[in-house]
């Protein structure tokens, strides 16, 4: 069912800690996919990058993207376009949310002081618009 917003119910099963599938289109007009971390954080999905790897070439060709997060029967797929925010202050607390979210804070200090923050990273923010949902 395809809608414009998440249901309560979507947007629980989207906060809870699962990977994402986030697709970009290639060069080719071939799809990329990535196993990503993702944060809901208002009427946006969050992932974050460092630069140079083939999804920030492709979205910055073209900012179509789309960010599937499944669970056995039940999955959510959000499709769109993708805004960037490369400004190093956002996507260095972004990718800080990212690594509490998934490793938790001690873990997450460690991960951004020896990778993180030596890397130029880049947030992707996909509006949640186009919201296609099955297993609710």
């Amino acid at each position: 069912m395809t809608r414009e917003q998440l249901t309560p119910e979507q947007r629980t099963f989207l906060e809870d800690k699962r990977f994402a599938v986030v697709g970009t289109v290639n060069p080719d007009g071939s799809p990329h996919l990535a196993v990503m971390w993702y944060l809901v954080d208002g009427a946006d999905i969050v992932v974050n990058s460092a630069q140079g790897r083939i999804k920030d070439r492709n979205l910055a060709a073209d900012p179509r993207m789309s960010v599937l997060v499944a669970d056995g029967y039940r999955f959510v797929r959000v499709d769109g376009r993708a805004q960037v925010a490369s400004d190093q202050a956002t996507a260095q607390a972004d990718i800080r949310r990212l690594a509490e979210r998934n490793y938790g804070k001690k873990k997450a200090d460690e991960a951004v002081r020896d990778r993180f923050s030596k890397q130029h990273r880049i947030s992707y923010r996909l509006p949640i618009r186009r919201v296609y949902a099955d297993g609710f």
